[in-house]
């Protein structure tokens, strides 16, 4: 987390991975799990976290990023009122 702090739009592989539109993936490993908190820029550099869990699979399970994608809406929808118009999905 601290090296996404630090690095923000300049993190690359294998600490982020893009995985679709404005949503991002952190990589993290222990010894003995892998896990990952899917994430977004909001108003430029400002990251919002919006779900973690312990990756089990090579690719990203569908419903831990459709999990990602509903609380992104929800947060754009509670912090931009103009957004609803949109559907609460900014541009990438």
């Amino acid at each position: 987390m601290e090296q996404l702090r630090e690095r923000n739009l300049r993190a690359h592989e294998p600490l982020v991975r893009h995985l679709e539109g404005d949503l991002w993936e952190l990589r993290e490993e222990s010894q003995t799990n892998i896990y990952r908190v899917v994430y977004f820029f909001f108003t430029g550099r400002r990251i919002v976290l919006l779900h973690g869990f312990q990756k089990k699979t090579r690719r990203t399970p569908r419903n831990e990023f459709n999990t990602a994608r509903t609380r992104q809406r929800e947060f754009i929808d509670r912090n931009e009122p103009d957004s609803r118009r949109t559907g609460g999905v900014m541009d990438g």
